[in-house]
């Protein structure tokens, strides 16, 4: 399964989407209902630290669909607490 990623107002680099691409590989191994990952990355205030933010959707059937964003000084930082805090939600889904 491979992430769909969308960089606004930037190019992004292949350093980052193979990051990306592994870490949601890695959660896609673990949580194997989860059929899409869609993960959107932005500048929100150049020129200013804590401006990178990630926003990462997980299609998982026949559940709602999980939705994470946070920001941090990198992308790979706002993408991990991202993956983090959609972890948390799969597993409250997985014990539901």
């Amino acid at each position: 399964m491979e992430a769909k990623i969308k960089a606004i107002h930037f190019d992004i680099t292949d350093k980052l989407v193979n990051f990306i691409n592994k870490k949601t590989d890695k959660l896609s191994r673990r949580f194997e209902a989860i059929t899409e990952v869609e993960v959107t990355l932005k500048v929100v205030k150049p020129e200013t630290s804590m401006n990178k933010e990630a926003g990462i959707k997980l299609l998982v059937p026949p559940a709602a669909d999980l939705f994470a964003s946070k920001t941090a000084d990198t992308f790979e930082e706002a993408v991990d607490l991202c993956l983090d805090a959609l972890e948390r939600q799969l597993e409250k889904n997985k014990n539901a």
